[in-house]
């Protein structure tokens, strides 16, 4: 693809597209050779878009699918517990630097007596 004219690019990789959706032996190899035809579009064409490459490439129907939707909800619930730990971590930190005692902070945030104890000995 990458010595092929600029006006064909395109209408090649949406072929080896639909060729990695029906001959791909999982999603996950699937998405991996879908990935790599997208890489090579963005070297291909440095100055678009992900949203014009996607286009181009006819991929929004892969964020349509229930895979896709799944994966993403997942991934929120994920960065929301980290987050939410992160905030625990950081509240802990301050608690302790009050001078309250570990055992109230652990009550308080909900961390385990390690983690806090943790905190408690970096500070």
């Amino acid at each position: 693809m990458i010595g092929v004219r600029e006006n064909i690019v395109a209408q090649q990789a949406r072929i080896l597209i639909d060729r990695a959706k029906q001959e791909a032996p999982d999603l996950d190899f699937q998405r991996a050779i879908i990935e790599l035809i997208e890489t090579v579009i963005v070297y291909k064409f440095p100055d678009m878009g992900r949203k014009e490459i996607e286009d181009m490439l006819g991929l929004n129907d892969l964020k349509n699918t229930k895979v896709y939707q799944e994966a993403l909800e997942e991934g929120g619930e994920i960065g929301e517990k980290r987050g939410e730990q992160k905030t625990k971590l950081a509240m802990a930190a301050k608690l302790l630097n009050l001078g309250m005692a570990v055992e109230q902070v652990v009550e308080i945030t909900e961390l385990e007596i390690e983690q806090v104890r943790q905190i408690a000995n970096q500070n």
